[in-house]
This record gives structure tokens, sequence and C-alpha cells, in this order.
């Protein structure tokens, strides 16, 4: 059996993670049930139902990486810009999330 070693520090908590394992760094952008997973080597998209086991992941190029952390800024700095107007846009997506 070979040693494991994985720690996960939230540095925006809820949203942006630092992973540190054996075999490298790397970040996760997201929430529970939709992850971005970038480093060492490996990107990856991940989504989940919460609370179920079940998901899907699967490895991207970097720019499609690029292109779905842009869209993430983009709509959370419109939610803290205009959280009345983008806030019910969002619960529409997933309520669980606002």
């Amino acid at each position: 059996m070979g040693f494991r070693f994985r720690r996960v520090i939230p540095l925006v908590p809820g949203l942006v993670y630092l992973n540190l394992s054996k075999s490298g760094i790397s970040f996760s952008f997201g929430k529970r049930g939709a992850m971005i997973n970038v480093g060492h080597g490996k990107q990856t998209v991940s989504v989940g139902v919460p609370g179920t086991g079940m998901g899907y992941r699967a490895q991207v190029t970097p720019t499609l990486i690029g292109i779905l952390i842009v869209i993430a800024l983009v709509v959370g700095g419109a939610y803290l810009l205009f959280p009345d107007i983008v806030g019910p846009l969002l619960h529409r997506w997933q309520p669980s999330l606002f």
C-alpha cells in the first residue's frame, strides 16, 4: 500500500481552494456539484449530484479552462456589483448556492 497525502486549503471559502498532494499543487474553482481543477499537468472539470456520490470528471484543454474561469469571474463580478439583478437569475440555475 502506497503513502498518500492530500490537504485542501480554502483561499476564498466555498469558492477557491489550494490543493496540496504528494504529486504537486493544484487549484480548484467552484462549489459543491461543479468544480474546475487546474494544476500539475491535468486540467479537469467535475460535475456531480451533491449527496449522491455520483459524478463525472473529464480532462479538458487549457483554453477551455481559461474560458470557464473568465465566465466564472464575470458572473461573480456581476453578482457583487448587481446582486438584486443577478441573484434571482442564479437562483433559478441552482437554488442551493444563492
